[in-house]
C-alpha cells in the first residue's frame, strides 16, 4: 500500500520499536536450524550463504551463555516420509540421520536446549513455549536460517504468543537478497524489531545476584 503522492508505504509508518534494555533472565536466544541439511557440503538443501552467520551466531551464543541467557537450538526433523512437508518440499532431514545435527562450527553449552522440530514453525507440536514459560522467558532474540520460512514461520507464533522479539538481521539468512529484505522489512513492520548483533549485545544489562 503506497501513498500516491508520497511514494511512502504506509504500512511502515505504524511501526512500534520498543528500544528497552535486555534482561538476561528474561530472554532466550533461539537458534533455528543450523544444521548439516542446510548448511554444509553433502546436506541435501544446501544454503551455503548461511555459513556466513557462523561467527556472528557463536558471539551471540558465547554472550548469552556469558550472561545467563537460555540458548535453545531448533533443528528440523522428520520421523517418516509420511510428513506432510513432503508434499511440498524434498525429502530432508529424516530422524536419525547427519543432516539433523548441529553444524560443527558452532558449540552449544552444556545447559542449553536442543529441540527437534518437524515443522517449519518452532513452536507447532513442539515444547518450545512451555519451555520458555517455566523459565520466565519475556523476550526472544531469534536467529537461524532461513529468514523467509523457518525463521519467520517461529517469528509469528511468538508475536502472537505474546513474546517481545528482536531479530537481528547479520544472525539470519534468506533463500536471496530479494526474500531477505522482504522478510525482515516484514518482520520489523508486523511482528518484532529487525535490529544488528551489535545493537542486540549493547542492550544487555548484567544482573547483580
Amino acid at each position: 500500500m503506497t501513498d500516491s503522492d508520497t511514494g511512502v508505504n504506509s504500512f511502515s509508518e505504524h511501526r512500534q520499536h520498543t528500544h528497552a534494555e535486555l534482561v538476561p533472565s528474561q530472554t532466550a536466544v533461539i537458534v533455528v536450524d543450523m544444521i548439516n541439511e542446510f548448511l554444509e557440503e553433502g546436506g541435501l538443501m544446501v544454503l551455503a550463504t548461511g555459513r556466513a552467520l557462523y561467527g556472528p551466531l557463536q558471539r551471540l551464543v558465547d554472550s548469552a551463555h556469558a550472561s545467563g541467557m537460555p540458548v535453545i537450538w531448533l533443528r528440523d526433523e522428520h520421523p517418516n516420509l509420511d510428513d506432510p512437508e513432503f508434499r511440498k518440499r524434498t525429502v530432508h532431514c529424516l530422524a536419525g540421520t547427519w543432516g539433523t545435527q548441529i553444524v560443527a562450527a558452532l558449540h552449544p553449552g552444556p545447559a542449553d536446549a536442543i529441540l527437534p522440530k518437524s515443522s517449519y514453525n518452532g513452536f507447532f507440536r513442539t515444547p518450545l513455549h512451555d519451555l520458555l514459560q517455566s523459565k520466565g522467558i519475556t523476550t526472544l532474540i531469534i536467529t537461524g536460517v532461513v529468514t523467509n520460512i523457518c525463521v519467520r514461520s517461529t517469528t509469528h507464533d511468538a508475536f502472537f504468543l505474546g513474546y517481545n522479539v528482536l531479530v537481528p538481521h547479520d544472525c539470519v539468512s534468506a533463500t536471496s537478497e530479494r526474500e531477505q529484505a522482504s522478510s525482515l522489512y516484514d518482520i520489523d513492520t508486523h511482528y518484532g524489531t529487525v535490529s544488528s548483533l551489535e545493537q542486540i549485545l549493547n542492550l544487555l544489562v548484567h544482573e547483580v545476584p
